[in-house]
């Protein structure tokens, strides 16, 4: 590096997870899940431990570390080794397929992994297949099929860190709802920002007790170092049901979350008795999905003004916009906020430029915050970055006072007789029926119409209802346009592995069931 580049050099996550673990009191809790708990200076000692036994296996900087582990304290240690040693970190989800996961292992070019022996030793053999001859594999323990991290030294006071500002910190993999996943490629820089604006702008209440409900190899896991550089406690959930959260809330008297709507919506519908177990949370963060307007308010009158929507993607992680406390007003609870300070955003028509205050377009994203490109795929990384913005593929409108508000995804809008509709906005007058606990909306194919607007509709527990009055609830609402001509009655929703909805596995759903195709 010049000296010109030396003097305007930045920090790397390993610079900030050092900070975090040697600025803060060593007694001080930092880290736990359901079995054990860590103080900064146990932390620290583990994550030494565990970036000595990845230097010793003879990874260097720049090489390529995957991690296949439920939410656990050893998970988190080796994410923090990785990025120490100078490694690009791939997460795989726990709840992925095997072929998914032996996908990311060859297209990610991974040298080295680390699997959790708690529960996928079984996976090892097929997972090894999948990688280059001579990689490494990694348990977090004692095991049968590879090197225990937990090998190394257990004192922290050799911690330091090889990364490089200009290294790649990450490549996470998009859910591949379209395709084969993309891997989002962020450097160091991106990610710094991402910190930088959870800092800066969320709406925190010292002390913070974090938990993660969401598996940390997505999400969940960029609120780590936001938690721990303000001396914090990151706590680590296993499976969701809303009894075992509010319970695990209570006992550990968290005050902050990070929730998909999904979650949100069963801990509405859990009796009074496991809501009241919640009465000490001050921030719930939620995204990664759309949230329906009402349920948001219900969610408001019973728990408070305690909710704040971050939006965001792989590609510009989980902070373009916020929706903050503040801001939820009856007024503004279908908006995702207004842009975070490093972001420029603009709403853009198809020729990239922009609409009119109130009109929908393409969101469009500019600022550190986002990726460098998809991994191996310039084609598709030229098509993301067209016109120099980020394209989101998210549809939506921009007030006068900066304040978005998402439609749809782009590729998700219905074309029906000639007409444009965004199932979100079908779906939110669905979810004011006091029967819906739960809906998806999504087009189908109708030799009439060219698609038709279907509905898979999910009943509150005890509640009946019939189609028909459905469609006629949203007909009186928006009008016969946007009323579905088709509603599937389901007994559950259908989910990602990361509780979101899955429009893809709905509309399959849908188009089989649905008479119209056939008539």
């Amino acid at each position: 590096m010049s000296a010109a580049n030396a003097l305007y050099r930045g920090p790397t996550l390993g610079d900030l997870f050092l900070r975090a673990l040697k600025s803060n009191p060593p007694d001080r809790l930092a880290v736990w899940d359901d079995r054990e708990e860590l103080t900064f200076a146990q932390f620290a000692a583990r994550v030494a431990g565990f970036s000595d036994a990845m230097r010793a296996a003879g990874l260097r900087p720049g090489q390529a570390l995957a991690q296949l582990s439920k939410n656990k304290a050893d998970a988190l240690c080796a994410i923090a080794a990785a990025f120490l040693v100078g490694l690009r970190y791939t997460p795989l989800h726990p709840l992925a397929s095997a072929a998914d996961h032996a996908f990311i292992l060859a297209d990610a070019q991974i040298d080295a992994l680390v699997v959790d022996e708690e529960g996928f030793s079984a996976n090892v053999e097929s997972l090894r297949q999948a990688m280059r001859p001579g990689a490494i594999v990694f348990s977090h323990n004692e095991s049968a099929f590879g090197l225990a991290l937990r090998s190394g030294r257990v004192q922290a006071d050799a911690l330091y860190s090889e990364a490089r500002p200009e290294d790649i910190a990450l490549i996470a993999y998009t859910g591949g709802t379209t395709g084969r996943a993309k891997g989002v490629v962020h450097r160091h820089a991106s990610l710094v920002t991402n910190l930088l604006l959870a800092m800066g702008e969320w709406e925190w209440r010292d002390p913070i007790r974090f938990v993660a409900a969401t598996p940390i190899s997505h999400a969940a896991f960029l609120f780590v170092l936001p938690v721990l550089l303000r001396g914090g406690s990151f706590g680590m959930a296993g499976a969701f049901s809303p009894a075992a959260f509010a319970e695990l809330v209570e006992r550990r008297g968290v005050t902050a979350t990070f929730l998909v709507p999904t979650m949100i919506y069963a801990l509405l519908d859990a009796p009074e008795t496991v809501q009241s177990k919640l009465a000490g949370l001050d921030t719930i963060i939620y995204g990664a999905a759309p949230i329906a307007s009402a349920r948001l308010e219900q969610a408001l009158q019973r728990f408070g003004p305690i909710f704040a929507q971050l939006y965001g993607q792989t590609e510009a992680p989980n902070a373009i916009s916020m929706l903050f406390k503040r801001d939820h007003t009856p007024d503004r609870l279908s908006s995702c906020g207004v842009a975070l300070a490093a972001n420029k955003v603009a709403v853009l028509d198809a020729a990239s430029a922009p609409v009119k205050i109130g009109e929908v377009g393409e969101i469009c994203v500019r600022g550190p915050l986002l990726m460098d490109g998809y991994w191996n795929r310039p084609e598709e990384s030229a098509a993301a970055f067209e016109s120099g913005w980020l394209h989101t593929g998210d549809l939506g409108r921009m007030d006068e006072n900066g304040f978005i508000y998402l439609v749809d995804r782009k590729k998700d809008m219905i074309i029906s007789g000639g007409f444009n509709i965004y199932p979100r906005e079908v779906e939110d007058v669905l979810s004011t029926h006091p029967a819906v606990d739960y809906c998806c909306v999504a087009g189908v194919a109708d030799p009439k119409w060219g698609e038709a607007t279907t509905a898979l509709v999910v009943l509150k527990e005890g509640r009946a209802c019939a189609p028909e009055d459905l469609i006629a609830h949203v007909r009186s609402i928006k009008g016969p346009l946007m009323a579905p001509k088709f509603v599937l009655l389901a007994r559950s929703a259908p989910l990602t592995a990361l509780g979101k909805p899955d429009r893809k596995a709905a509309r399959a759903l849908l188009a089989k069931a649905y008479p119209g195709a056939r008539s």
